[in-house]
């Protein structure tokens, strides 16, 4: 007989729950290049053109550059290679997966009325992964400084002993809940290193005792530390454009975005001296968010003449509604007191459901340029502009966002990115590329580097279907923080994301 071992689950009030930070608000206002392949091998720089199932949801006034009413969808495999640094030592890590990256229709109705002013307009969908959350990176040396006993000293320090002490007839779940429902997820921290004996109290006699020290003894500590996360960020748009006399295109986006983000880190520690009382420490963390989002998008496109097109687009800020979830265990190996060791290993089996909270992430506005050689191919251009330090948590009522939302506003920027790609057709058969670069968006710009690709592809046109391939790599480096207190040291993290898609159109 199987034995079912259920998980406890608790809700937390947000402002005690150190789960939203400045990394989410990055997280959930960075979009990656995905679409169609077309699209991707140029870069993404289709601002101006139009034409593409992608290019709308850049440019909601692409759909009335459509002749005819067209589906298409793609697939795509994502592969990421991360190099990480940590004290001298160097760890790889790689991971990939296949996903459908993009799928949509647009129908074209074409105003039977040659006199008329507005020739045409169109309704379409398309779906994208705005971001694809699959990645890993591993970390592994000797850190002179610190251990991950500094996580729980930043969070005993100030707690009585008496709240971290199991009374009669209290599991673990018990109390490690009660913490979450009364006290928060600080109290929570402070528990498991008290109950898996990292910490020990100034007074273990005195239940009103606030002062902690640590039980791990170390002049360095051999580290291991691995990250995961997976899920995406999906969009839905729904478009209205028209065609204005010859030269002028409108068009009319509404976005849904539905989040799905997993992230498990796990950290293991060995190396103490003889005399710790603390031999190893592995501590595990899970966290789920889940949600959903509303933008919108509006644009415009003008043939100046007929080789030259100028494209302007906003897109608004997306309005995020979202809820986290979060699992913890620690295991630790301490002395005996007789040349032996005791395996502690503490599992609340609890689920922390945090408050429902609001992010809002920055709009951004694109300008485009796009010159067309008859039939032999074209070249554009695209300018992004977005301000990352307008992201927002909600409601600012809460003690806990307004820090966040100040930090936020302190270490973020505006920032640019260019987009530039090209086409040239040799009879059905066309050939593309691209470039694309984004700053980095924080001010030190260490965190998050800048971030360079470039791309190719080709395609080949069978009359009323399209078959097209594209390859794009990106590269971009990264500084992050271990955790967010206590343990702050930092990995150099040299990513390579590398995507092969491929799309089918048919037109109607």
């Amino acid at each position: 007989m199987k034995k079912v071992l259920s998980l406890f689950i608790v809700a937390l009030a947000m402002s005690n729950s150190y789960a939203q930070d400045i990394t989410d608000a990055v997280r959930y206002s960075t979009e990656q290049l995905n679409g169609t392949a077309r699209y991707r091998a140029m870069s993404g720089a289709f601002g101006a053109l139009g034409g593409d199932l992608s290019a709308i949801s850049d440019n909601p006034a692409g759909a009335a550059v459509f002749r005819n009413s067209e589906v298409s969808a793609s697939i795509t495999s994502y592969n990421n290679d991360n190099d990480a640094l940590f004290f001298g030592t160097t760890a790889n890590e790689t991971d990939s997966a296949f996903d459908i990256s993009q799928a949509g229709a647009l129908f074209v109705f074409n105003n039977t009325d040659d006199s008329a002013d507005w020739k045409k307009f169109t309704l379409g969908f398309n779906y994208s992964i705005a971001r694809n959350f699959d990645n890993d990176f591993f970390v592994a040396g000797v850190n002179p400084n610190n251990s991950i006993d500094q996580y729980f000293l930043s969070f005993a320090n100030g707690v009585p002993l008496d709240l971290l002490q199991l009374q009669n007839g209290e599991t673990i779940t018990d109390l490690y809940a009660f913490l979450g429902e009364t006290e928060g997820f600080g109290a929570q921290q402070a528990f498991l290193g008290f109950q898996a004996f990292v910490l020990e109290p100034a007074d273990i006699n005195d239940p009103n005792n606030t002062v902690y020290t640590s039980n791990a003894q170390y002049t360095s500590v051999d580290q291991e530390y691995y990250h995961a996360t997976a899920g995406g960020n999906r969009k839905f748009s729904f478009n209205l454009a028209t065609q204005y006399k010859e030269n002028l295109y409108l068009g009319l986006n509404v976005n849904s975005h539905v989040v799905d983000f997993e992230k498990f880190t796990e950290i293991s520690e060995i190396g103490f001296d003889q005399t710790s009382l603390i031999q190893e420490i592995n501590f595990r963390n899970n966290l789920l968010t889940t949600g959903e989002g509303f933008s919108f998008q509006l644009g415009a496109i003008a043939k100046v003449n007929d080789d030259l097109r100028l494209g302007v687009s906003y897109q608004s800020p997306t309005w995020y509604r979202l809820t986290d979830e979060t699992r913890q265990s620690i295991f630790t190996f301490r002395g005996d007191g007789s040349g032996g060791e005791i395996q502690e290993i503490i599992d609340p089996r609890v689920i922390n459901v945090f408050e429902r909270y609001k992010l809002q992430t920055p709009g951004k506005i694109t300008g485009s340029i796009a010159y067309v050689f008859g039939k032999q191919g074209l070249i554009s251009f695209d300018y992004i502009r977005k301000d990352f330090s307008n992201a927002q948590f909600r409601p600012t009522s809460d003690a806990f966002f307004r820090d966040q939302n100040n930090i936020i506003e302190a270490n973020l920027k505006s920032t640019s990115a260019y987009r530039i790609g090209g086409e040239y057709r040799i009879k059905n058969l066309s050939l593309r590329g691209g470039y694309r670069f984004e700053e980095s968006p924080y001010e030190n710009e260490l965190t998050i580097g800048d971030l360079t690709g470039f791309s190719l592809g080709l395609g080949y046109n069978f009359g009323s279907t399209t078959l097209d391939l594209a390859f794009d790599q990106a590269k971009q480096e990264m500084n992050p923080q271990l955790y967010s207190v206590g343990l702050t040291d930092t990995a150099l993290v040299d990513n390579t994301n590398t995507n092969v898609t491929l799309t089918v159109a048919f037109k109607l």
